[in-house]
This record gives C-alpha cells, sequence and structure tokens, in this order.
C-alpha cells in the first residue's frame, strides 16, 4: 500500500515565470504586494475569473508564494473551478496578456469573459 501526497496549493493554481513576473510589475505600480484570484458566476456561459491586486489574502484563502516574493491569494470556494489551472503571459497577436489554462473549462462564450465546467 502506498501514500500519494500533494501540495495543495500548487495543484489548484500554477503561476508560469513569465505570469509571476508581470503580476509583480503590475502590483508594485500599484502599491500592493499580492493578487487575489476567484470565480464568480456572471456572463453567457456560467463563471469568470475575478482579479484583484490586494495587500492581503481573506482568512480562508489558500496561498500560493511565488519565488519572485508574490502571492497569489485563492477563495477558497473557488478552489473546485481552478483546480490544476496555470496562469500565463502570453503574447496574442501585437497585444500581451494574462491567460488562465483551466483544464476544467468545457465551453467558453465568444467574447471570452465566462467559462463553463462540468
Amino acid at each position: 500500500m502506498s501514500v500519494e501526497t500533494f501540495d495543495v496549493s500548487s495543484d489548484v493554481i500554477s503561476v508560469t515565470p513569465e505570469a509571476a513576473k508581470h503580476l509583480k510589475h503590475t502590483a508594485e505600480a500599484k502599491g500592493t504586494s499580492a493578487v487575489r484570484i476567484s470565480v464568480k458566476e456572471s456572463g453567457c456561459t456560467g463563471y469568470m475569473y475575478v482579479m484583484e491586486e490586494v495587500n492581503s489574502g481573506e482568512d480562508k484563502d489558500l496561498t500560493v508564494d511565488l519565488d519572485n516574493g508574490m502571492h497569489v491569494f485563492v477563495d477558497p470556494d473557488s478552489i473546485g473551478v481552478l483546480r490544476g489551472t496555470e496562469l500565463d503571459y502570453v503574447r496574442e497577436g501585437i497585444n500581451r496578456t494574462l491567460k488562465f489554462n483551466n483544464p476544467n473549462v468545457t465551453a467558453a462564450c465568444g467574447c471570452g469573459e465566462s467559462f463553463s465546467i462540468e
């Protein structure tokens, strides 16, 4: 018999080095030290991501500490929707944007604002 162990914070959300650099730059420009990620019901397909620049998380938030000193706080009610998500900072055409690569998403609306999961 074997016991499987896992790190809850890394299993919920991971952040690429490019995204971490962008988050730190944005937070410093706004005088904050962290971001808080959650999802809320919205749009035509069900959910949308919510990112807030903050200095601290809420009481029961999951904390992900990044190598560059940034902290990502995850709303505990959003963990089921976000589990396995990678946050990346990518170039799309001439624009750069944060992108949630969420393996749980089964459909997204045409404008890209909302998504659904099973």
